[in-house]
């Protein structure tokens, strides 16, 4: 039988890749859609230390909670400079680096397991946790722990130091830690 002057319809998984990674672009464009601009993070003119230290923890919780995608980002970028010279641990980083993409910062829709919706605070803290303990059982431990302390020590003084007035209000987050009593009502 021939099939001379046909349009072959493939079955093949050439069109399920495409799809895959057309998906995937999307969701990498949509996930770092959270991420907010760095311009914005490292506004040097936003930059003016504390009245006291309530001024201080009110700050670090509101950019904690703002750049909290970027906060990630800058953590992960510095225990990644503390791996480069241990392999066996620069590899386990990246395959938990494959993890964080596909798990915090690529979904579309929040994460279920076992029916349960899981907040994204807890989804970053349990990736946070694995990373380490997986790192630790590389034996890169006093590197670990250094980029450890020093990623916590920038992002902890970044979030002190940087006033949120400027920040861009953000009515679904404001509804949500109860500071505007809903969506489009008027404020006084």
């Amino acid at each position: 039988m021939t099939t001379y002057g046909t349009i072959p319809t493939s079955s093949s998984s050439a069109p399920a890749n495409l799809e895959f990674i057309s998906r995937a672009k999307e969701r990498i464009k949509s996930g770092f859609a959270e991420r907010r601009p760095w311009k914005l993070m490292l506004d040097i003119r936003s930059i003016r230390l504390p009245s006291g230290f309530p001024d201080a923890l009110s700050r670090v919780r509101t950019n904690l909670s703002f750049f909290r995608t970027n906060y990630a980002m800058v953590f992960l970028f510095i225990l990644f400079l503390s791996l480069l010279w241990h392999p066996i641990s620069l590899i386990v980083f990246i395959v938990m680096m494959a993890a964080w993409l596909f798990l915090y910062f690529l979904r579309d829709e929040p994460l279920a397991v076992f029916g349960r919706t899981i907040d994204d605070r807890v989804v970053l803290v349990v990736m946070a946790v694995l990373t380490i303990v997986f790192l630790l059982l590389t034996h890169a431990t006093v590197n670990i722990l250094v980029a450890i302390l020093i990623g916590a020590v920038v992002v902890v003084l970044h979030a002190a130091m940087r006033k949120t007035e400027d920040l861009p209000a953000d009515e679904e987050a404001a509804v949500t830690r109860g500071l505007m009593g809903s969506v489009g009502s008027p404020s006084s």
